[in-house]
């Protein structure tokens, strides 16, 4: 059920809309540590710094894909959490994954932004594990059990596709901070996984 789907300027614009224009420090922005203050620029060698230096194409390429992927799960989430007469197991682990996953955008977000980076990537990009509209048409209008089985067959797709960018990320990536999540996105995701699993099988 693997799927690949080019990176489309409107799941990146629905991403940045997510993500907002915060410039907080859970954004990466002007309030982090290490900021001299009298100036307004980072100081040498500060977190500030590194952040907008240390990085390669690997790190801008991870945030520029995860950001519309972690915004499609979001996305994924919302639908099941609007529906009645869905297994309460189920809709906690949609829960949990829109809280996850939400601050996360805001996070790569601001990193692309320090970077100097575009926020979208470049055309003809693809990213595995991202559902096809006619996915999301068929999650939408499903119900019931129905519904609920979709979503965790659907959404352990698009983990599988997250684990493996996250895993790309981790092999090739500079930026400490980028790495670090991409470590946590794939224990966090291979956990979620299974658990999906177990849910799948027992409902």
């Amino acid at each position: 059920m693997k799927k690949t789907l080019t990176l489309s300027a409107a799941a990146v614009a629905a991403a940045i809309a997510l993500a907002g224009c915060s410039t907080g420090p859970a954004s990466g922005g002007s309030t982090m540590p290490g900021m001299d203050h009298s100036t307004g620029h980072a100081t040498p060698g500060s977190s500030a710094a590194t952040a907008a230096e240390d990085h390669n194409g690997s790190d801008a390429m991870f945030a520029q894909a995860m950001i519309p992927h972690h915004a499609q799960a979001v996305e994924m989430s919302d639908m099941i959490l609007k529906k009645q007469g869905i297994d309460a197991r189920v809709t906690a682990l949609a829960t949990k994954i829109k809280a996850a996953q939400a601050p996360e955008i805001e996070k790569m977000t601001g990193w692309l932004k320090d970077w100097n980076e575009p926020t979208q990537a470049p055309g003809g990009h693809s990213m595995t594990g991202m559902m096809s509209g006619d996915d999301l048409t068929k999650l939408d209008a499903a119900t019931g059990t129905e519904a609920a089985k979709l979503f965790l067959s659907q959404m352990v797709a698009h983990h599988e596709g997250a684990v493996e960018m996250a895993n790309a990320e981790v092999r090739s990536g500079q930026n400490a901070d980028a790495v670090r999540l991409g470590k946590d996105i794939a224990a966090s995701q291979t956990g979620e996984i299974q658990e999906m699993k177990n849910l799948l099988a027992a409902l």
